[in-house]
């Protein structure tokens, strides 16, 4: 096979590691406390804060396959900076600090790094952290790790030992495309297999746009663990038995929406009962998402057989018994405005009342207006003949429609 050429331009890798970053804080806030926040781009790629107020700082390493972490890595050194200033900032010794380095490189075998690791056994008489991160600068001829040293060297040995030991390594980090596994296998064991893609896309879509939100300064807080929690118990909830998720909440239509030339029978109807073009307007809206939020279902494979098919002829028998009411009063010679306002007291029933029912709920819990409202507008649309209608005389009229086309 032949190797991969990188263009000397890309930024792959660096665009790789913004995201990158977003997702391994939710990944590790989820293996933290609930009552632990987390802040991007504050004091390091990440700031997470304790209940007690201690503060993690974590520089966030994604590098291609097959990178090492020796002595004198940059990547390493690089984070010493800025932690190194933290340190000094809050106090040395008598900061609440502790610091981590993720990254998906391997650190040497034989690099003092390996001494940072997690679950290090030190066996017998050996060198100190201090002794080694001297040893190892004194054969740096780095113009960056340089000032670096300067730096270093401004702590005493005690405090150099100090700021080292609060430093742990996790090297093999998982990479951008295995930690949504990650969470799925690991941190997403209450919700059924099937379901977990789909609960894990929205729940990082959650996660952007908080995300979002705290980086442009909309958000001043951290984000906590229990928001996280909170947010994926109430998606999980959505994929119980006796419910639905809802995804198209507020969703409108990509082309624009033209009340007085739509061509749907389901738009031709409200016309025939003079809705206002406002009504028409929340009409195709909720026909629009009520629609695409079927589909998502069908794609997701929520929908038990027929299920639809059943939830459509409970909204259709309803409706029939209550047009009965509805135009109970209607002679064959009754005017058009009287015939109009039938249908209009009919259609109110349909988007205002219906919603009370929960007998006409797809499912017990699924309480979204749209999904009811939207779902008579696709009645009314049904080929070759609408199975809802509003207008008395509807259907005799599209009959000559129709007549007439032929």
């Amino acid at each position: 096979m032949a190797d991969k050429k990188t263009d000397k331009y890309s930024a792959g890798e660096q665009g790789l590691g913004y995201i990158y970053q977003a997702r391994l804080a939710l990944l590790h806030l989820m293996q933290l406390p609930e009552d632990t926040a987390v802040f991007l781009e504050k004091d390091d790629d990440l700031d997470f804060i304790d209940a007690a107020g201690g503060k993690s700082l974590a520089s966030l390493k994604h590098k291609a396959i097959g990178d090492r972490l020796t002595d004198l890595s940059t990547d390493f050194w690089k984070s010493v900076n800025i932690w190194l200033s933290r340190y000094k900032r809050d106090g040395r010794a008598t900061s609440n600090l502790r610091f981590f380095l993720f990254t998906t490189g391997k650190v040497s075998a034989d690099s003092f790094l390996a001494r940072l690791l997690p679950d290090q056994l030190i066996v017998g008489e050996v060198a100190t952290l201090t002794e080694l991160a001297d040893a190892a600068i004194a054969t740096s001829k780095s113009r960056l790790i340089g000032p670096i040293a300067t730096a270093f060297n401004e702590l005493s040995d005690l405090e150099k030992q100090d700021f080292l030991e609060r430093i742990l390594i996790l090297d093999s980090s998982p990479r951008i495309g295995d930690i949504p596994a990650t969470i799925r296998d690991k941190c997403m064991r209450s919700i059924r297999r099937e379901h977990r893609d789909f609960v894990f896309e929205r729940l990082e879509g959650w996660w952007t746009d908080a995300v979002i939100k705290q980086l442009t300064g909309a958000r001043a807080e951290g984000i906590f663990g229990y928001e996280v929690s909170d947010k994926l118990s109430s998606f999980a909830e959505e994929y119980k038995a006796d419910n639905l998720p809802i995804t198209f909440r507020g969703k409108t239509p990509a082309a624009e929406i033209d009340t007085e030339t739509d061509p749907r029978l389901f738009v031709a109807q409200l016309r025939s009962i003079g809705i206002s073009s406002n009504r028409i307007r929340s009409a195709i809206s909720d026909y629009y998402r009520a629609f695409e939020q079927r589909s998502a279902w069908a794609r997701e494979n929520l929908l038990v057989s027929g299920e639809v098919e059943e939830y459509e002829d409970r909204l259709a028998d309803e409706w029939s018994r209550y047009k009965d009411v509805a135009f109970e009063k209607l002679k064959d010679e009754s005017a058009e405005e009287a015939l109009r306002e039938a249908g209009a007291t009919l259609y109110n029933w349909a988007e205002f009342e219906t919603g009370k029912i929960e007998s006409l709920r797809i499912r017990a819990r699924v309480s979204e207006p749209f999904v009811l409202r939207g779902s008579f507008h696709i009645l009314a649309d049904a080929a070759p003949e609408p199975r809802v209608y509003w207008h008395p005389k509807f259907l005799d009229r599209l009959c000559d429609v129709l007549g007439a086309a032929k």
